[in-house]
């Protein structure tokens, strides 16, 4: 297979996310105004509840059996670390840049959660179908490459509805909290008016009657509640000191449990048991199945994801374009991480363990493997940006940076993995 017929191969998926991305963006300017924040809004919460979850536990009560996880046992091995070295690497772009509190967890998402899902089923099955392919006859070269990618997606939606989500959760709730902090303290800020006498005024009335009180200590007060405050905090020290461990374990298990039970996640563990226990699956995958229609309607739903996610990034792109705080540093950043330095990582973590025999000997089993370090940013990223409010414009414009260069990315390394195991 030529170069420009990997170009063509890896260009089509991308194009498609911008094209739609570009609907989305005409959607919501006024002359047509049919996604605007509102709308925007509603949409994101019915592919976070619906949209996502259909897609997710159909394609895995579909295609993903017991069998299958234990031979391809390695590739939820091989995506937890495109999360961890992408994590990393995003961590030290954040620490590099410095960009704003809020964008930090989407930066390192951006960084470590790629498109498992939507780019990998059109990908490798459109590379079985080209002449030239080196995976063999076109019919189970393309029935293998749907079910990796398949199991790939449902994967990656397991990783990315508790890792990624609860990234950006955090990050997130780190920046309310400092905001909250900052404006209950800016309410708290001292009188600095030099015509003040002892007395500070606190109402006056349209009568012109005035309630005054006597300040005893010249401190602000706000040290002399941060005093007070340290006074409580250090007679507490050791009954807090007790505490703490437990309070943190019990933290963190609540917290675990809270991700879990997000739509998307609790759909990826009902997926798997149905498609893993055959008496599950028979009842509503295949076409005698008694239920199919239960699937085939799951299914419907789950086909307006990508959609869905699609319109919504194209329609925060253009008040991302006005407004969105990112320098174009972090930018190049984020796609270096993505296109350059997840990619050598990715041939040298499938070479080792090739070596060490953890991998059958499939060469498009390994390219799969190799393709997850390469692929550009989660769409679901956007879905969770606009969920909690906050960096909406400038997660579209990441997108809008990164998806044109995989158009090229994708294509130079999909030439490399095909050279690598030739």
């Amino acid at each position: 297979m030529g170069f420009f017929q990997l170009l063509e191969v890896a260009a089509m998926p991308v194009l498609q996310v911008l094209l739609i991305s570009i609907l989305g963006a005409f959607m919501a300017t006024e002359y047509w105004n049919l996604l605007n924040a509102d709308a925007r809004k509603y949409l994101n919460k019915i592919v976070f509840i619906i949209f996502t979850p259909a897609l997710i536990f159909s394609s895995l009560a579909k295609t993903v059996n017991f069998q299958d996880v234990i031979t391809w046992w390695f590739m939820p091995i091989n995506m937890g670390l495109t999360f961890l070295f992408g994590g990393i690497l995003g961590w030290i772009l954040v620490k590099i840049m410095k960009p704003e509190s809020y964008l930090e967890g989407i930066i390192i998402a951006t960084s470590s959660a790629g498109n498992l899902g939507n780019l990998l089923l059109i990908v490798v099955p459109a590379i079985c179908n080209e002449d030239g392919s080196p995976f063999g006859d076109r019919n189970t070269c393309k029935s293998v490459a749907l079910s990796y990618a398949s199991f790939s997606m449902a994967l990656g939606g397991f990783y990315i509805w508790t890792y990624t989500f609860h990234l950006v959760k955090s990050s997130v709730s780190t920046y309310k909290a400092i905001q909250e902090a900052e404006g209950s303290l800016s309410l708290r800020k001292p009188n600095n008016d030099f015509d003040a006498n002892t007395e500070s005024y606190l109402l006056k009335a349209d009568d012109q009657v005035q309630t005054s009180i006597q300040v005893t200590s010249t401190k602000p007060i706000d040290e002399e509640d941060l005093e007070k405050e340290l006074v409580v905090a250090q007679s507490s020290g050791k009954a807090g000191d007790e505490l703490s461990f437990w309070g943190k374990i019990t933290g963190s298990l609540h917290q675990i449990v809270e991700e879990l039970m997000s739509p998307p996640t609790i759909s990826a563990i009902v997926g798997f048991v149905f498609g893993c226990v055959p008496f599950l699956r028979n009842l509503i995958v295949g076409k005698s199945a008694p239920l199919r229609v239960i699937h085939d309607s799951i299914k419907l739903l789950g086909d307006g994801t990508i959609p869905g996610t699609t319109l919504i990034l194209g329609g925060n792109l253009i008040q991302g374009l006005r407004s969105a705080k990112l320098k174009p540093s972090t930018i190049i950043g984020v796609i270096l991480v993505r296109y350059l330095i997840l990619p050598l990582i990715g041939i040298g973590v499938v070479k080792v363990a090739g070596d060490l025999g953890f991998l059958s000997p499939d060469p498009l089993y390994r390219y799969v493997l190799m393709l997850q370090f390469s692929l550009p940013p989660a769409m679901n990223i956007g879905t969770m940006a606009q969920l909690f409010d906050v960096g909406q414009e400038e997660c579209s414009v990441l997108f809008l940076w990164t998806y044109l260069v995989a158009a090229f990315a994708l294509t130079f390394w999909s030439t490399v993995y095909l050279w690598v195991l030739s």
